[in-house]
């Protein structure tokens, strides 16, 4: 009898599971008796660690996201949302990007979601606040840097450029620290190419309404990143909270004001808003209630992993498995033998993998890092941190295209162009059309 395995999402645990039981159930899927099914938006895996560099020019966009076709050539992908699972009559419903939507049939699901920018009702966030979770942001976001210097670099208005070389960062985890470090490291280096711009004159301004950064590298290791970004100049700014930036116009909760062109939001994260449209049981926090052996609490034929899931952490008993790539990864894994397990009547398997630590990327060869109670900084921390996610980049092709990229950046300078034309690729055309109208 055919069993239809169906995996919402194609993130790391949507791809990696779908890679292990593309190859351990490699005989099933050609005589049919299994079918596997993925369902995302896009047609690729998007390797979140290497945003930064994307942003910063030093990595290609095209080699840090893995294209589902190629890798999964066994299993059918889907491109589309899933608006709501109904398991106890084990389907789904499906949004293709074009058309009306279906119902898709399975047996197993699993629920690889991932998890959405965690905003709060702060009037004007949407005036000039972007997020920092997809390729196509990082993108922006370079872009968005390198014409807000064109900008200033034009203009004879001391306001109009006060408020261009202005960029607010808000959160100080992973993704806030690393993408300002990197992209603060671009723009000091770009200054090299204008007359009347030198890194004083761009503002850069961190929020972040805890007490600490980087908590995931310790606090020594946070208060030496602290004092590094101060040393660059950067405006850090800790226990404060962002009140307001209608129509760019930035308000703090310390009083300060001022204006500015781009806010990037990094405030955390939270399960994707599919889970809300299932009928599976959900915790306090919102994500899908799931055991040790990353099954669906109390649920039959459903598994989840990731940003979207519970999962206990049964190395330090209460607490949870953080939300990232390193037990995303090693999830997966585990997830999709304990789906061959289940297909075939034996015992699954508990998810055990204790935290080794972390690393961050700080600007070109500055990092730091906390790797089993090993605590370094510096060139040291910057080449871990490229050394260790150059190895969880899935496949060969991927990696070679990465080394190849880091290879022309000691021989040659990166690119300081802002493409930004490419976000509206119609608009000379239109402006071309009503010329002609005329």
């Amino acid at each position: 009898m055919n069993k239809n395995i169906l995996i919402v999402g194609g993130g790391y645990v949507g791809l990696y599971t779908a890679l292990r039981l593309q190859k351990k159930l490699r005989s099933q899927l050609r005589s049919g008796d299994v079918t596997i099914t993925i369902i995302d938006p896009q047609s690729y895996m998007t390797y979140q660690p290497f945003l930064p560099e994307a942003a910063a020019g030093s990595l290609s966009p095209r080699h840090m996201v893995a294209p589902l076709r190629r890798i999964l050539p066994k299993v059918r992908i889907l491109n589309g949302t899933v608006t709501k699972v109904n398991h106890s009559e084990r389907t789904a419903t499906f949004q293709p990007a074009e058309g009306e939507s279906r119902e898709v049939a399975y047996d197993v699901i699993v629920m690889a979601v991932g998890s959405i920018s965690r905003t709060l009702p702060i009037p004007g966030l949407t005036d000039i606040g972007i997020g920092f979770k997809e390729v196509g942001e990082a993108i922006a976001l370079r872009n968005r840097v390198l014409h807000l210097l064109d900008v200033a670099e034009s203009t004879d208005d001391p306001e109009v450029r006060r408020r261009a070389l202005t960029f607010v960062f808000v959160g100080a985890g992973f993704a806030g620290v690393e993408a300002l470090a990197e992209l603060e490291d671009m723009a000091r280096d770009s200054t090299k190419y204008y007359r009347n711009i030198s890194p004083a004159d761009i503002r850069w301004v961190l929020v972040e309404a805890s007490n600490r950064i980087l908590p995931e590298v310790g606090p020594e290791m946070g208060k030496w990143t602290l004092e590094q970004l101060r040393e660059r100049g950067i405006d850090v700014k800790m226990e404060t909270r962002l009140e307001s930036c209608e129509g760019g116009h930035v308000v703090l909760s310390d009083g300060t004001e001022f204006d500015a062109e781009t806010l990037v939001w990094t405030a955390g994260v939270k399960p994707s808003p599919v889970v809300n449209s299932t009928d599976l049981p959900v915790d306090e926090r919102g994500r899908i209630k799931t055991t040790t052996l990353l099954t669906v609490a109390g649920v039959e034929g459903a598994f989840a992993a990731g940003d979207a899931a519970g999962v206990p952490d049964v190395t330090n008993p209460g607490e949870y498995c953080a939300p990232n790539a390193q037990h995303a990864v090693r999830q997966a894994k585990v997830l999709a033998d304990n789906i061959i397990h289940y297909l075939r009547g034996e015992q699954l398997v508990d998810y055990r993998h204790k935290y080794v630590g972390s690393v961050a990327g700080l600007g070109l060869h500055q990092g730091v890092a906390n790797v089993y109670g090993v605590k370094l900084r510096g060139f040291p921390a910057w080449f871990m941190h490229r050394t260790y996610h150059l190895s969880r980049v899935p496949t060969l092709n991927r990696k070679v295209r990465v080394v190849v990229d880091w290879t022309l950046a000691l021989f040659f300078k990166r690119e300081t162009i802002s493409l930004g034309e490419m976000e509206h690729p119609r608009d000379e055309f239109r402006a071309a059309v009503a010329a002609n109208r005329r």
